[in-house]
């Protein structure tokens, strides 16, 4: 069965991000990179371009782009994006966001700066130069700009690199009122979830093997650190789904394929789906 809160004790491997630059490259990315010559590159316009507002957000000494789609009023939901960028499939997930039950408003804060990988070596180099401190700023300019435009509370939510990032920002922007994570696990030096402060529900698949990042081990490890927290919690492992499995467009999947990730389970994405809107709507309302 799927589970919630198991309380199964797990030690976790070394973690893949740190908060320094990524100095070397992790050993998540390094598997994948060996892919690349298989992988197609993609250079795909979403459907739901032209659903999102372009906005501009201000922090520090910096602005930084942002992509916003939903009900002006409706709580508001940070969507934070994989290792590729903002691209097809994030703002696929975004426009589902804003749709679900009574809608959301959602917002795809520009990590990379306008920047797109459309191959594995090129997420990889990218990924590589990401200031995850500043990321981490970035998504605290989002959620305050979302509370100072129409939205009384804000959620995170993520998936893989962006995935990770949601549970850190469930340490270290006070501002969250919930976090739902897919697939991705923080640095010890990045955030210790155990000091979590907002509710956080996390999915993960079970055939998932990047090691320390969103494998079962690293699931379970993180599942010991959310109880330590005593924040509101719940922990998914989808039996026979591997990574990214909530990327379901057409050309989601081939590039999943052209990775080694050949399993289609739409039941688990409408379960982890359902779960999502549950999550955000209990805290968010």
């Amino acid at each position: 069965m799927l589970g919630a809160a198991r309380g199964i004790t797990s030690s976790s491997s070394s973690r893949i991000f740190s908060t320094n630059i990524l100095s070397k490259p992790p050993s998540f990315f390094t598997i994948s990179r060996a892919l690349a010559p298989s992988i197609p590159r993609f250079s795909v316009r979403s459907m739901a371009d032209s659903a999102f507002k372009k906005v501009q957000i201000q922090r520090d000494d910096t602005a930084f782009d942002a992509y916003v789609v939903g009900k002006e009023d409706a709580p508001g939901i940070v969507v934070l994006q994989e290792w590729w960028g903002v691209d097809f499939e994030i703002k696929n997930h975004a426009l589902k966001i804003s749709q679900l039950g009574p809608g959301f408003k959602a917002l795809i804060p520009d990590l990379y700066r306008g920047k797109v990988g459309l191959d594995v070596a090129e997420a990889q180099h990218l990924m590589d130069g990401l200031d995850w401190q500043g990321a981490v700023k970035d998504i605290c300019a989002s959620v305050d700009w979302l509370k100072a435009n129409g939205s009384k509370k804000v959620g995170v939510t993520g998936f893989c690199m962006g995935g990770a990032l949601s549970i850190a920002s469930s340490v270290l922007v006070p501002q969250v009122d919930a976090v739902a994570a897919f697939y991705g696990v923080p640095s010890p030096e990045l955030a210790d979830p155990a000091q979590a402060k907002a509710p956080v529900q996390a999915h993960f698949g079970e055939l998932d093997n990047f090691v320390g990042f969103s494998d079962v081990t690293a699931a379970k490890a993180l599942e010991e650190k959310l109880k330590e927290s005593k924040t509101p919690y719940e922990v998914h492992i989808y039996p026979g789904n591997a990574h990214a499995f909530m990327n379901r467009s057409p050309d989601g999947i081939k590039r999943r394929k052209g990775m080694g990730m050949a399993d289609e389970d739409e039941a688990a994405v409408r379960l982890a789906w359902s779960r999502f809107e549950s999550w955000m709507a209990r805290f968010l309302s």
